[in-house]
């Protein structure tokens, strides 16, 4: 029988500025991408949308007001959040440089993780999500969402959630 030549995966590895995803991109690493193969690691990192909270400046709820910031402000914010995404990105590329011949890309995207790692497992035809998860209780999970759920729930791929052991939780 000939031999088939290997197909190229594609898999997405969802990184943030958490020790979680992290651990979640090093365990990938050693377990699921092989050195030599046709494995594309596209890394992640979704920028969250900035914050404004109203304020309600007239005193008289039926006119809030948001708070107005000055342009300096706004690209002072915008700068920081292009840093933070740098820097995750460069922690993650020097870990992915253990692996020989892997092929990495790197992706960063605004918007709401959750939205953002569904949308581009799906736009980018992944055959694998790789992520963290923070080990959120039940109750924090009520109330903050939990991103790995959604993603496992949403994404139409197989989605691999890497949980740090509880040793390691204090290691750094």
């Amino acid at each position: 029988m000939a031999d088939v030549e290997a197909r190229e995966r594609k898999i997405l590895v969802a990184v943030d500025e958490g020790e979680e995803s992290m651990y979640a991109l090093s365990w990938c690493l050693k377990n699921v991408v092989f050195e030599n193969t046709k494995d594309t690691l596209i890394l992640l990192y979704a920028k969250p949308p900035q914050s404004v909270y109203p304020t309600h400046g007239t005193g008289r709820r039926e006119h809030p007001q948001g708070y107005l910031f000055s342009s300096d402000i706004m690209a002072s914010m915008e700068r920081y959040s292009n840093e933070a995404a740098d820097c995750v990105m460069e922690k993650a590329k020097r870990a992915c440089k253990e692996v020989k011949d892997v092929k990495v890309e790197t992706r960063v995207e605004n918007g709401d993780p959750r939205d953002v790692i569904c949308q581009m497992a799906q736009e980018l035809e992944v055959d694998v999500v790789v992520m963290g998860s923070h080990g959120y209780g039940l109750i924090k999970r009520a109330f903050l969402g939990s991103v790995s759920n959604h993603c496992a729930q949403n994404v139409k791929c197989p989605v691999l959630i890497v949980k740090r052991p509880k040793s390691s939780a204090g290691n750094k």
